[in-house]
């Protein structure tokens, strides 16, 4: 068995770099950049009134102005304004030559086309400047995981087409003769493939693009064929069968198929017989990672391994899951060999775990929010200590 630490830094080697397409920018959410995006206008592109109010040269308490004519958002005042002149302005609206400041309507008095400045004026001139948001050259660096504040930026940037890089395509199998759908009734043996789905969430979630494969029973040619059915995928996660059971044929069929494994077992609970690989594929790099079939080991593992290298597909960085620090709400045992990614919830500022850690209950996991990290051997801990989490 091998670390948690030595199995990642196998996957990141593994993990192929997704290539760049053009996708349009409202269907940009979630994506990665995959080149710089400069702009070559300004933002405002012109200086712009912050209020509704008047446009003047300058003014003071008591002077009196006459109106000239009218600047609107998208219709701007052409003329120019000198002094004792003024322009009604409203918010967004260019402003028109001359002009160095806006009353707001709230300090004027107007009777007519005269105004009269009746407060006192503070030092701002409720003017944005052109270019006070962005200049020509403004630069979106590649690598940004994209947000709704940014996509409303690249807008303004005048961006309608966005280069980011590849979906990972991810093909997922589930194995095993006791499973069926949900919707379908199991026999006397058998039992729900959820795993496949909890999977295929977590990788759409972590910005891949997921295709669940029929379920391959637990023989050879079933297996071969899924494989085969495979091809195509930047990452096949198999579900099941990674152990070394008389039933376990995912590792020997990957093998027969030409994988050149990179390990198998991990010294990690819930999730020991993980194992990972690629397929020679010529140019394209079809990467294998072999989950435990047990519901939360695969869940588990999916967040420790599954969502880093997807992020590291997607440009991201060669980095684990981002671990956490809360306070132990209750002592805890000593720990054993293994790293322990217990389930644990975080609630006012403490962590917990859950009662039972037993790799098939799926509700226990459900109620859960953090993995609580135990290293291996790690001692008895007290009520009070900080403690390392994943947060779920």
């Amino acid at each position: 068995m091998i670390p948690v630490s030595e199995a990642l830094e196998n996957l990141f080697k593994l993990a192929p770099l997704m290539g760049a397409e053009d996708v349009p920018l409202a269907q940009s959410l979630g994506r990665t950049l995959a080149n710089d995006v400069t702009t070559n206008r300004v933002q405002p592109p012109f200086s712009a009134s912050a209020m509704d109010g008047y446009a003047v040269c300058a003014a003071e308490k008591g002077q009196q102005f006459q109106v000239i004519g009218e600047s609107a958002a998208g219709n701007r005042f052409n003329g120019r304004v000198s002094h004792g002149q003024a322009v009604r302005i409203f918010t967004g609206a260019p402003i028109p030559e001359g002009a160095n400041r806006v009353v707001i309507q709230e300090d004027v008095l107007r009777d007519g086309d005269v105004i009269t400045v009746t407060e006192d004026l503070g030092s701002g001139t409720n003017i944005r400047p052109a270019g006070a948001d962005f200049s020509d050259g403004f630069t979106l660096p590649k690598g940004r995981i994209l947000s709704p504040q940014d996509i409303a930026l690249l807008a303004a940037m005048n961006v309608p087409n966005v280069p980011v890089l590849r979906k990972p395509n991810v093909a997922i199998i589930s194995t095993g003769d006791e499973l069926v759908m949900p919707g379908e009734t199991p026999g006397p043996d058998q039992i729900i493939a959820s795993n496949a789905f909890g999977l295929y969430a977590l990788v759409e979630q972590n910005g891949g693009s997921a295709r669940m494969l029929p379920i391959a029973r637990d023989n050879q040619a079933a297996l071969r064929q899924a494989f085969d059915m495979s091809k195509g995928a930047d990452l096949v996660l198999t579900i099941g069968g990674a152990s070394v059971g008389d039933h376990d044929l995912v590792a020997p069929v990957a093998m027969s198929m030409g994988v050149e494994m990179a390990f198998h077992k991990v010294a990690m609970r819930p999730g020991k017989p993980l194992m990972s690989g690629y397929f020679p594929d010529g140019t394209q790099q079809r990467m294998l990672i072999g989950l435990p079939g047990n519901p939360v080991s695969a869940m588990v593992c999916g967040t420790v391994f599954v969502v880093p290298v997807l992020r590291a597909m997607l440009g991201q960085g060669d980095t684990p899951a981002p671990r956490f620090s809360a306070q132990l709400a209750h002592p805890l045992p000593a720990n054993g060999p293994r790293e322990h990614y217990m389930r644990a919830s975080i609630q006012n500022g403490t962590i917990s775990s859950e009662f039972s850690q037993d790799s098939s209950l799926l509700s226990v996991l459900s109620d859960a929010n953090a993995l609580l990290v135990r290293a291996p051997n790690d001692p008895a801990r007290l009520a009070g200590e900080n403690m390392a989490y994943i947060a779920l």
